[in-house]
């Protein structure tokens, strides 16, 4: 049997960063960064909650939610678990404040939650909606993305 070695020529096809100067590059580099920052503007945010958080959230017209969570609640963790995967998602907008069940007794008073697990949500100042024990992924994700 002969042995055949293939000699292979040199592309003459260049890709297109290689032809992009320094500067097309930068700026391609910078469009990208801006638009991975611009979207997770738009994605579901999470912190602890305060009382001067929720009112500027409520002030700006922002949608803000409220997860009245207890940590030896089972069903807290599995919200919380659903709530985590919403994180940096662009179809999940706002902002979910973390509110200690135990604590934040007064809180429980003036909004009427009778349980841990409570998630309410607002667009504004104004409730759009309020779920009980609601592990469903599914609909915890429409409770944001259904508000008015």
């Amino acid at each position: 049997m002969a042995n055949y070695i293939r000699v292979m020529k040199p592309s003459t096809h260049t890709t297109h960063e290689s032809t992009q100067s320094p500067m097309q590059k930068i700026t391609h580099l910078l469009l990208v960064a801006c638009s991975v920052v611009a979207l997770q503007a738009q994605a579901l945010t999470m912190d602890a909650y305060s009382p001067e958080l929720l009112a500027k959230k409520k002030q700006s017209g922002e949608l803000v939610a409220l997860h009245f969570h207890a940590f030896w609640c089972p069903t807290c963790w599995a919200q919380d678990k659903v709530f985590k995967t919403f994180v940096n998602d662009p179809d999940v907008p706002g902002t979910l404040l973390v509110v200690n069940y135990d604590t934040e007794r007064e809180l429980r008073r003036q909004l009427h939650v009778r349980s841990q697990s409570t998630l309410i949500v607002y667009k504004g100042s104004e409730e759009q909606k309020r779920l009980v024990g609601e592990t469903d992924a599914k609909v915890l994700r429409h409770a944001f993305t259904d508000v008015k």
